[in-house]
C-alpha cells in the first residue's frame, strides 16, 4: 500500500473504535449542549463548537484517546491479509504458540479433574457475604493451597523458546560461528549496539538522567529541579504525547503516577470506578479455579518479597478482577496468542457451547502477581491501580509470555540478549557455554518478569519509566547483558551453572540507568 492509503486506512479504523467509546458519548453530548450558549453563532457554527471544545478541555482528551489508538493497534497491513496474519505474520510461530496453549490448557484441565474443582461455580450465599466482608483483608485468610501447583513456571516457557526452528531457513547461511552458540535460534532481525544507540539517543552520556544525575554529586539546581518544573507542566498540559517523551530521561518520584496514567492514557472517572466495582461483583458471585492459582502465585512470589508483601491484599482484589475483565479480550486483535476456551459442564462438546476461559483469556503463571506489585507503589486507590495495570498488560507485559516475532515480544528479547553478548563479551559468553551456563537459562527470569522482583523498587520504577517513554520492552533486554557485563570478571572465575547463578543471584543493589549507559555508549564496537 502506498503512504496515502495506509494513512487513510489509519484513520478510518481509529475513528471506527473511538466511535463506540464512552468519551465519544461524552464529546457528542457536550457539542449538543453547548449549542445553548450566546457565544455559538450559527453562521460560524463549526468552528465555534470546535473552539468551546478545545477551550475545555476535550479536544486535548480526543488527541490523548487517538494517541493511545495508534499505539495499541495493529499496524496498516493489505486488506486481503487473514486475520491471523495480522496477530502473527510467520506460519511457524503461530504454530508453536497453539501448540504452547494446547499444553498450558491441558495442565489447567488436569489439575481441575485431580482437584475435583470445577473450573467456574456460583458461590453461595453465605460464602458470599464472607467473601464481600473480608474484601480488604483477604491475605489473612485464603483457602487451602497444598495441592495447587502453578500451570507452568518460566523455565517450562524458556524450553519451547530453545526448541523454535524456521522450516524455511538454512542455518548453514548463517555468518560466522556465534550464531550458533545461543540458545536461540531463529532468524530474527534484532538491534546491534549503533542502531540501539542511535533509538535511544535520550540516554546518552551527556543527556541529563534520573537514575543517575539526582544522585551525583551535582548541585540539584543543574538538573534536577529544573527537570521537575518541566514535569509538572507536562501533567498540568495533560498531554500522552508529551508525557511519552518525557519519561525517556525519568520521572520523578512525586509525578510518576500521573505521567505513566498520562502516557497510557488511563482514567479514574466515575465509570471507570463503577466498571471496577461490576468486577469486584463478579468475584463475589463466581468462584474460578484460575482464583487459587492467583491465590498460591501471591503466595510464593510477592508475600516473600520485603518490598511488596505489604500489598497482599491489593494484589489480590486487582488479579481476580482482572481474570473476570472480558475487555482484555481486546488486546487478543495484535496479540499472538489465542484466547483458551472451555466447554459448558453438561453441554459435551459442541463449539458453541465452548466458553473463553478465565473470561479475560490469559492464564496467569509462576511470577504473574509481579506485574501487578510494583504499581502498588504508585497507585493507593485499587480501580485507578487497576486501570493502570490492565493497560500496562495489553501494552506490553503480555508479549512477555507470548510465542511472536514482534521486537518487543519474548523470542526477539531473548535473541537480543544473546546477541548482544556473542558480539561484545565473547569471551564470557563462550566460557559460559562450556561450562553449561549457558546465558539466557540465568537471565531468562528476569526478562519475563520485566525485572519485577529481582531489582530494587526504585530501580525497577526507573527502569519502566524508559519502557513506557521508548513504548518498547527493547531495554530490558539491554539491561540482562549490562549486568552480565558488570559482572563479567566475577563470572570468568565460575565453574558451573550453580556458581555462575550464585554470582548473579542479588541485583538489588544494582542502579539501572549508569549500567545500561556505560553499556550502550561506552562499550568499544
Amino acid at each position: 500500500m502506498d503512504e496515502g492509503s495506509e494513512l487513510s486506512l489509519t484513520i478510518a479504523q481509529t475513528v471506527q473504535r473511538l466511535k463506540g467509546s464512552h468519551l465519544h458519548s461524552q464529546i457528542e453530548r457536550q457539542a449538543k449542549e453547548c449549542l445553548h450558549q450566546p457565544e455559538i453563532k450559527l453562521e460560524s457554527l463549526k468552528e465555534d463548537v470546535r473552539s468551546f471544545l478545545k477551550t475545555s478541555g476535550w479536544e486535548r482528551q480526543l488527541q490523548n484517546a487517538v494517541y493511545r489508538e495508534l499505539h495499541v493497534q495493529l499496524p496498516p497491513s493489505h486488506p486481503a491479509a487473514p486475520p491471523e496474519h495480522l496477530k502473527e505474520p510467520l506460519a511457524y510461530m503461530r504454530k508453536a504458540q497453539a501448540s504452547w496453549e494446547k499444553r498450558v490448557l491441558k495442565s489447567l484441565n488436569s489439575m481441575s479433574t485431580e482437584l475435583g474443582v470445577p473450573l467456574a461455580r456460583m458461590r453461595p450465599a453465605a460464602e458470599q457475604k464472607e467473601l464481600s466482608n473480608k474484601w480488604n483483608e483477604m491475605g489473612t485468610d485464603e483457602p487451602d493451597l497444598t495441592s495447587v501447583r502453578p500451570v507452568y513456571a518460566p523455565k517450562d516457557f524458556l524450553e519451547v523458546l530453545i526448541s523454535l526452528r524456521n522450516p524455511n531457513h538454512d542455518g548453514s547461511e548463517d555468518v560466522g560461528v556465534r550464531s550458533h552458540w545461543g540458545l536461540i535460534q531463529v532468524p530474527l532481525n534484532v538491534r546491534d549496539i549503533p542502531q540501539l544507540r542511535q533509538a535511544y539517543s535520550e540516554l546518552n552520556l551527556t543527556s541529563g538522567q534520573l537514575g543517575i544525575d539526582d544522585h551525583a554529586h551535582i548541585h540539584p539546581d543543574m538538573f534536577e529541579n529544573e527537570y521537575v518544573q518541566i514535569g509538572k507542566k507536562v501533567v498540568l498540559e495533560q498531554d500522552s504525547a508529551a508525557a511519552h517523551q518525557y519519561s525517556r530521561q525519568g520521572c520523578p518520584t512525586g509525578l510518576r503516577a500521573d505521567l505513566w496514567a498520562l502516557i497510557l492514557n488511563s482514567t479514574n472517572q466515575p465509570q471507570d470506578v463503577m466498571y471496577y466495582e461490576q468486577l469486584t461483583a463478579g468475584v463475589i458471585q463466581h468462584d474460578l479455579l484460575v482464583d487459587n492459582l492467583i491465590y498460591k502465585d501471591v503466595k510464593l512470589t510477592a508475600s516473600n518479597d520485603d518490598y511488596y508483601f505489604v500489598f497482599e491484599d491489593f494484589l489480590y482484589q486487582v488479579l481476580l478482577c482482572f481474570s473476570r475483565d472480558t475487555a482484555v479480550l481486546e488486546h487478543f486483535k495484535y496479540n499472538s496468542a489465542t484466547p483458551p476456551k472451555s466447554f459448558i459442564q453438561g453441554k459435551g462438546e459442541d463449539e458453541e457451547c465452548a466458553v473463553v476461559y478465565p473470561p479475560n483469556g490469559v492464564i496467569p503463571f509462576h511470577g504473574f502477581s509481579m506485574y501487578v506489585a510494583p504499581l502498588c507503589f504508585l497507585y493507593n486507590e485499587p480501580s485507578k491501580l487497576y486501570s493502570v495495570f490492565r493497560e500496562m498488560y495489553s501494552r506490553y507485559f503480555f508479549r512477555l509470555h507470548s510465542i511472536s516475532s514482534s521486537p518487543s515480544g519474548v523470542v526477539s528479547l531473548c535473541l537480543q540478549f544473546e546477541r548482544l553478548l556473542q558480539t561484545h563479551l565473547p569471551q564470557l559468553f563462550y566460557h559460559l557455554r562450556q561450562i553449561e551456563a549457558q546465558p539466557l537459562r540465568i537471565a531468562f527470569k528476569w526478562m519475563v518478569r520485566a525485572f519485577s522482583g529481582y531489582l530494587s523498587s526504585d530501580q525497577l520504577l526507573l527502569l519502566w519509566d524508559r519502557i513506557l517513554g521508548y513504548d518498547s520492552l527493547e531495554v530490558v533486554a539491554v539491561l540482562a547483558a549490562a549486568v552480565f557485563a558488570f559482572r563479567a570478571e566475577n563470572l570468568m572465575e565460575v565453574t558451573s551453572l550453580a556458581s555462575a547463578e550464585a554470582v548473579l543471584a542479588d541485583l538489588s543493589t544494582l542502579k539501572v540507568m549508569p549500567l545500561i549507559q556505560i553499556f550502550l555508549f561506552a562499550t568499544a564496537i
